[in-house]
């Protein structure tokens, strides 16, 4: 990459690449009014096509089902501010943040503070092969697989399928293993109240839509917009960090800020797709300084021409990355399974 074509860049090579952090510190601050309207551009629409699913059902299911998977974006989006606030980037006062993350999902069934400290997780371990834990795909590295038995490499490439980890994989995870602090089991009393304080909310308020609207409403409104957000949000994960020249290293090696920037993707949407799913595609972005609020991390790529051409991955290249399965630390890159055995053989 050129870095000497405009004053505002810096260097992005591995030993520089904690001088973003001075550069992007600048974008940080949350505007209260922009947070606020924000949060009624996402919760209004959300709101808005419930109500019109729900009026549509005198008139076609199918209607209904196509309204609430459409809603499905918008669960998407209140997800995103929901993560905002949990980086404490959506409005300087955290306990604000906190609250109104804690409210949001009960919406999208996702227990906040289990979520924060999972996602947290994510955001200082990524990318260390040392350190895989709460929080993130299960990669193993090819000579891992090679170690495997025959039943351990069924169940990694049963995981790994698409069907699994992208159809199924979202709903188990939102709908079932939300419900209980999982992986925080004996971390502490706070992690239980929000698991079981979500479910509580969200078990009230399908118990109202239930009483003054039946059983439909729960079946072709909240659920496939449920499912569909979920979907959404499970593989703008994987793209964000499951490319072919992603990063990963031991311990040793492994860098916090080289990880955000050659780790996480730049996964260019249309516009109304970057509205849409919260600008969070600018994920190397955001990897690199977490407290930028989503709607200013486009300002970041209009001052720094450098990093809208960074990790740049299409709706098109994005698709291959699902055959994309184990790292091969010999060539720092992603392979697929014919790619493995073309390399090193048949095992």
């Amino acid at each position: 990459m050129n870095n000497q074509n405009s004053p505002h860049m810096a260097p992005t090579e591995p030993e520089t690449t904690r001088e973003w952090v001075r550069h992007l510190a600048k974008y940080r601050d949350p505007k209260l009014f922009r947070s606020l309207l924000e949060l009624t551009a996402t919760a209004g629409p959300f709101i808005a096509l419930w109500a019109l699913a729900w009026w549509s059902l005198s008139y076609s299911y199918w209607l209904t089902f196509a309204l609430s998977l459409l809603n499905g974006f918008f669960v998407v989006r209140l997800f995103i501010i929901q993560h905002d606030c949990g980086h404490s980037s959506y409005f300087k006062n955290r306990i604000t943040g906190d609250w109104v993350g804690r409210v949001l999902g009960v919406f999208t069934v996702t227990p906040y503070d289990v979520w924060k400290r999972a996602h947290n997780i994510h955001h200082s371990t990524s990318g260390n092969l040392d350190r895989r834990e709460l929080g993130d795909i299960d990669t193993i590295t090819v000579d891992e697989y090679r170690a495997l038995s025959r039943w351990g490499r069924f169940k990694y490439r049963f995981y790994r399928n698409p069907v699994i980890l992208f159809l199924i994989g979202p709903s188990y995870i939102f709908l079932l293993t939300n419900r209980l602090p999982m992986g925080m089991m004996k971390s502490g009393a706070k992690y239980w109240y929000s698991a079981l304080g979500t479910n509580a909310a969200i078990l009230a308020l399908l118990a109202i839509i239930v009483y003054f609207g039946g059983w439909m409403p729960l079946l072709l409104i909240f659920l496939p917009s449920t499912v569909m957000g979920a979907t959404i949000g499970v593989w703008l994960f994987y793209v964000q960090h499951q490319f072919e020249n992603t990063y990963w290293d031991r311990d040793e090696n492994w860098n916090l800020h080289d990880a955000a920037l050659h780790g996480s993707s730049h996964y260019v949407l249309p516009e109304p797709l970057q509205w849409l799913t919260g600008y969070i595609g600018i994920h190397h972005v955001h990897h690199m300084y977490a407290r930028i609020p989503f709607y200013r991390l486009k300002e970041v790529l209009r001052d720094f021409p450098v990093l809208n051409e960074a990790q740049r991955l299409t709706i098109r290249e994005s698709l291959s990355c699902v055959k994309l399965q184990l790292w091969d630390e010999k060539n720092r890159k992603l392979l697929t399974y014919r790619q493995m055995k073309e390399m090193y053989g048949a095992f």
